[in-house]
C-alpha cells in the first residue's frame, strides 16, 4: 500500500470518528476541539499529517493512538 492509500485511509477514519460521535459539521467539531477548522478539513480530504497533531486529534476523541488504529488499517498491518 502506498502512502498516498494509507493518507486517506486515515481521512476516511478521521471522518468516521467525528460522524460516530454525533458532528455532522468538520467545522463545529474542530470548534470545539480546538484544532484550527481549516487544518482539520484538510485532515479529512487527505492531507499529510504531522505526529503531533494526529495524537491531537486521537485525543479530541478521547482515544489512544493504539485505540485509533484499531479499525480501518487492516492492510497495513498485514504488509
Amino acid at each position: 500500500m502506498d502512502k498516498s492509500e494509507q493518507i486517506k485511509k486515515l481521512a476516511s477514519r478521521i471522518r468516521s470518528l467525528r460522524i460516530q460521535k454525533g458532528y455532522t459539521s468538520y467545522e463545529n467539531f474542530a470548534f470545539e476541539k480546538g484544532i484550527h477548522r481549516a487544518q482539520y478539513g484538510r485532515y479529512e480530504t487527505g492531507t499529510d499529517i504531522q505526529f503531533t497533531s494526529l495524537v491531537k486529534i486521537a485525543q479530541s476523541f478521547e482515544m489512544s493512538l493504539e485505540e485509533f488504529f484499531s479499525e480501518g488499517f487492516e492492510e497495513i498491518y498485514e504488509n
